[in-house]
């Protein structure tokens, strides 16, 4: 992933939901789409570190590491007004056995092609992980993925721990896409 979309994906947690159907192990399920907007006013701009601190209307900061593919970032500076948008939805599917594994990634960008910096930066990335430990006393399920790739999450449903268990196969497939303006 981007360093971008890494730092928005930590900055808004997401709720998992695993809840495959009993008639079914296929069924896929799809949260809500998650919508964020932060608009602000440049505070500090790290050039060197591609580093920009954003002072919201409520006096509260956004921190973001900028990736080197928003290739206009030179341009942007103290006093601007920034509005970004930020839109996740996550799909999850319980895999029948001996289903191969998949990890993929596709992304698209019109970063750097406005007047302005900014641009519009999407991302979907779906891949296997497997179930590495189920809490139910914390309503957690911590997934093990490729490249030592690790994610707990809260789950919501509790019947979602009578369908699945320890070493179960997920498909998880997030849909991201974030953008931003510069006024």
């Amino acid at each position: 992933m981007n360093r971008i979309t890494t730092a928005l994906l930590n900055a808004f947690a997401l709720t998992l939901v695993v809840s495959p159907s009993s008639s079914g192990w296929a069924q896929v399920k799809e949260l809500p789409v998650k919508t964020v907007t932060v608009e602000g006013t440049v505070e500090t701009v790290d050039h060197a570190h591609r580093h920009v601190n954003i002072k919201t209307a409520d006096g509260k900061f956004v921190s973001l590491d900028v990736p080197a593919e928003a290739k206009r970032f030179d341009e942007v500076k103290v006093g601007d007004k920034v509005k970004g948008v930020y839109n996740n939805q996550v799909l999850v599917r319980l895999k029948p056995p001996g289903e191969p594994a998949v990890n993929t990634q596709v992304s698209d960008s019109t970063a750097g092609q406005d007047v302005r910096p900014g641009g519009t930066t999407s991302l979907q990335r779906t891949m296997t992980a497997k179930i590495e430990s189920i809490d139910k006393a914390e309503s957690s399920i911590t997934f093990t993925g490729p490249d030592g790739w690790k994610y707990q999450r809260r789950i919501v449903d509790p019947t979602v721990f009578d369908k699945v268990k320890v070493g179960d196969q997920v498909d998880i497939t997030w849909n991201t896409d974030v953008t931003i303006t510069i006024e």
